[in-house]
């Protein structure tokens, strides 16, 4: 589906034929059935590329060359390097083992075969398509191959409404989803919606879609267009548009997936991001805030601090009142304020604080009232019953079985591995070169299928640029989160960009409401609707 029209041809314009004419390489004069011609004007072209890029991958290589890292004379080996904390024996095995696998693919690699795959690794790591000249900028040429595809836009119910649109207006379509959704609320085991799309979660809150599409039919003429339907993104659009007003009343906690969605993929929170204010304000609007993110860093919480240093710089630099930062202190405060008035300006501020949420489900952190930096809260004060009776060797045999599945289907994909990493509670794979979506894929994915026996929940899911399985999952992370804080599921919104089958979002479906965003400034956008509409439901007066 991502690959939509590609094809060999369509990937090289220089291969690529016209119908009863000459190939593009070819002079309109020639025979276009020459192919002993053809077959050297490539090779010229291949060659050429293959030489200019071999002088820049020496000299590139002679400045970074390092001995932890030698590539092998087979295009089609792994490169492995083992980052392990625990079973560093088990790890080095299978380094040793994958490092001299060698199957029947890979012995019978001819040296065209080489050519070729060196052909096709530099389309996936050049940065620009230029190298396949002017013609390869469009998407069905060689920029397809690089792009990742629809495989990040599944979602039954989205799909569903897609599919109403071929016998439905878009509002007619909206007016019979939204009251579907109320019956489902209702009786959500035999509710029409749930015969419809099966895989169907839970609605906490109900969903005024009819108004939600008129509000973005308004700048983008969905019901005046004759001939283009709407789209993936613009339904998810319209469904979160739905959410923010149906959820902005009520909201007591509202959740945060780091990567994707506060921040670029592998980048920091800095001083300068606009969600710093965003979420000083829902503080202040006595909403309780949490980042929940994969990363997981045990024992170490100035790691956790940095991916949001500039956050917790600006808490210290406005050194805000401690009911503000302190839940236990603000329910003392406000036990004490009760009795002398009912109505002061510090009881906005009643529930509001700030914690992170590690490793999917597996640390806790909260930021104290005194030095504004995060520190660990005890397992035994938030994990549930079932969390704290997770067994140790459980733990071990399952990242050893993912660590094993990886490795075998990376080997299965041809996909060279740069690092194994081995964490406290979670294993992942980063790849050796440059690869596309759909290979992270397909790791994420056969992991999440062979791994049926496995003793403890666990999630395995895409990252965009590496494949991690964590013990536990966000759900679980979730539900500890809002037992702890005392929380019901319609007071809680998670805002997160992976909700498709290998996104680490997806669980959070069964705990609360949900945002999907594709970017941070999605969340940007959203979150600053969200905190109009909860300025507008309380109404608070302002008071000097």
């Amino acid at each position: 589906m991502g690959l939509r029209g590609c094809s060999l041809h369509s990937a090289c314009p220089q291969i690529r034929t016209r119908s009863a004419a000459a190939p593009l390489w070819v002079s309109r004069t020639q025979s276009p059935h020459t192919p002993n011609r053809r077959r050297a004007n490539l090779a010229r072209l291949c060659s050429s590329q293959r030489d200019t890029n071999n002088k820049s991958a020496v000299k590139a290589s002679a400045a970074t060359a390092s001995p932890s890292r030698v590539k092998s004379p087979d295009q089609d080996s792994f490169i492995l390097s083992t980052v392990s904390e625990i079973d560093k024996d088990d790890s080095n095995a299978l380094a040793d083992r994958i490092s001299h696998q060698s199957g029947p693919a890979a012995s019978s690699t001819t040296s065209d075969d080489s050519s070729g795959s060196q052909f096709w690794q530099e389309l996936l790591s050049s940065p620009e398509p230029e190298m396949f000249g002017h013609r390869a900028k469009s998407a069905s040429d060689a920029a397809v191959l690089r792009r990742k595809g629809h495989l990040k836009e599944q979602d039954k119910m989205i799909e569903f409404l897609l599919a109403m649109h071929h016998t439905h207006t878009s509002e007619e379509a909206m007016q019979k989803m939204e009251r579907w959704i109320m019956e489902h609320r209702q009786e959500p085991r035999h509710s029409r919606l749930r015969k419809m799309v099966p895989s169907i979660g839970s609605f906490f809150t109900p969903l005024k879609l009819v108004e939600a599409f008129s509000e973005f039919d308004q700048f983008f003429a969905l019901s005046r267009r004759k001939y283009v339907p709407p789209n993936f993104a613009e339904i998810r659009h319209i469904l979160n548009i739905a959410q923010v007003h149906s959820s902005a009343a009520g909201l007591k906690l509202i959740t945060f997936d780091a990567d994707g969605t506060l921040y670029a993929d592998g980048a920091h929170m800095e001083h300068d991001s606009k969600m710093i204010g965003h979420i000083i304000n829902l503080m202040r609007s006595n909403v309780h805030v949490a980042i929940v993110t994969a990363a997981g860093y045990p024992g170490q919480a100035d790691k956790f601090e940095q991916r949001v240093a500039g956050l917790t710089a600006t808490f210290r630099k406005l050194r805000l009142p401690q009911h503000i930062m302190d839940r236990q202190a603000s329910r003392k405060r406000d036990i004490y304020s009760s009795r002398r008035c009912q109505h002061t300006a510090r009881n906005q501020f009643a529930d509001a604080t700030f914690h992170i949420m590690g490793g999917e489900c597996n640390y806790l952190l909260r930021l104290s009232p005194t030095t504004k930096q995060l520190e660990f809260v005890p397992d035994h004060e938030w994990k549930t019953p079932c969390m704290q009776a997770w067994r140790e060797e459980d733990i071990k045999y399952v990242l050893k079985e993912a660590e094993k599945l990886l490795l075998d289907t990376a080997y299965r994909l041809r996909l060279p591995v740069k690092h194994i990493i081995r964490k406290e509670r979670a294993v992942g794979l980063i790849p050796g070169a440059p690869t596309i979506y759909e290979v992270l894929e397909e790791l994420a994915i056969t992991v999440q299928q062979q791994l049926v026996d496995a003793p403890l929940p666990f999630c395995a899911f895409n990252g965009g640029g590496d494949v991690f399985v964590d013990v536990g999952n966000k759900s679980l992370g979730l539900e500890a989160l809002m037992q702890y804080l005392k929380f019901t599921p319609s007071q809680g919104l998670h805002v997160g960009d992976r909700f498709t089958e290998s996104g680490n979002d997806s669980a959070t479906r069964d705990c609360c409401s949900i945002l999907w965003v594709a970017n941070p400034e999605e969340t940007d956008f959203l979150v600053s609707m969200l905190l109009k509409d909860i300025r507008a439901s309380r109404a608070q007066p302002y008071i000097e």
